[in-house]
């Protein structure tokens, strides 16, 4: 598992930058992609995926505790699709891991 840490050492190191201002790129572009989620907007970073807002619909849920029933309300949830190129590298990384074992 990569951490956000993990990813502003490895922005700072690719970009030659210290990593408070890393850091501060990596915030930016995540608030960026929040921001436009949250106005129903989609972000897509070609070769990579698309960022989405999808609707869940309401539906009847079960309460754990007493078994009955549970109205769970209609919400917005974030979605991601993968682009060709992510995928492709992540079928790449499969099959050379299969080829080692």
């Amino acid at each position: 598992m990569v951490n956000k840490t993990q990813l502003v050492d490895a922005v700072s190191e690719a970009a030659d930058l210290p990593k408070t201002k890393a850091a501060i790129v990596l915030d930016i572009i995540l608030n960026k992609i929040t921001e436009a989620l949250a106005e129903g907007d989609q972000v897509a970073l070609v070769g990579f995926g698309t960022f989405s807002v999808k609707k869940r619909a309401a539906r009847v849920g079960r309460d754990p505790r007493t078994g009955g029933a549970l109205q769970i309300p209609e919400v917005m949830v974030a979605g991601f699709k993968a682009g060709k190129a992510l995928k492709d590298a992540v079928n790449t990384a499969r099959v050379k891991e299969a080829e080692e074992a």
